[in-house]
């Protein structure tokens, strides 16, 4: 079994999940007593928040790079990201290490293409869904990304940023969101991505008429394969 590296933080509530799903998963695999071989380093959100805000990318990449060459130094052989906002500066995590870093984009297309879907609606950060690091990603696996319209991007951040990084499941919360991928889903969306690590606290395979992609979920599964397989 390989060492995976996690960096976590962002926020602890998915961090959290990741480390709980990566053992669960390790266990069905190996049976027994077996659990995940790993490292979590995990940051301060707060900090890593500022850098979004501000718009200080670069020190946000340098931050983190720093904590994968920390990871590399402590013995992971593979390196996982638990937010997906972040793989916005992924290039400078992947230049500070010499072992494979799993990009939450890519094993979420390779999920998307084997259930033979074309288009699909994201849900994530302002950051994710409005800029291009993360569709561009998946649409260079020949899938169309469609986003919420803006008004409803407002609404998805900020239940992001002020409940679900804060612990805070709220029902009507989960209506909002609800509404937001039906909408989706009347402009042509075959599937949803829950581009946020968080957003799997809040909405699961049953809230929508399509199938739903666990970014969490499915960066879990790919790091366990990976740690296990090669």
């Amino acid at each position: 079994m390989k060492t995976i590296g996690l960096i976590g933080g962002m926020s602890w509530e998915s961090s959290a999940e990741y480390y709980r799903m990566l053992n669960e998963q390790v266990k069905q695999r190996l049976g027994g007593l077996h659990s995940a071989e790993c490292l979590m380093y995990s940051v301060d959100f707060e900090e890593i928040e500022r850098f979004q805000s501000q718009g200080r990318w670069d020190e946000a990449g340098e931050r983190l790079a720093n904590v994968a060459r920390s990871l590399e130094k402590g013995g992971a052989e593979l390196i996982v990201l638990c937010t997906n906002t972040m793989h916005k500066v992924i290039s400078s995590i992947e230049e500070a290490v010499s072992v494979p870093v799993l990009h939450i984009a890519d094993a979420t297309a390779k999920e998307i293409r084997a259930n033979h879907l074309h288009t699909v609606g994201l849900l994530g950060t302002k950051y994710t869904m409005e800029q291009e690091f993360y569709k561009e990603r998946i649409a260079n696996s020949g899938i169309e990304v469609l986003i919420p319209e803006a008004a409803e991007r407002d609404i998805i951040n900020e239940i992001i940023f002020n409940e679900l990084c804060l612990g805070e499941v709220n029902d009507t919360s989960k209506v909002k969101y609800r509404q937001v991928i039906q909408n989706l889903i009347d402009r042509g969306a075959q599937g949803i991505i829950l581009g946020c690590t968080e957003i799997g606290l809040l909405i699961q395979g049953e809230d929508a008429d399509v199938p739903v992609f666990d970014t969490a979920k499915i960066h879990v599964e790919a790091a366990v394969k990976k740690a296990l397989d090669n």
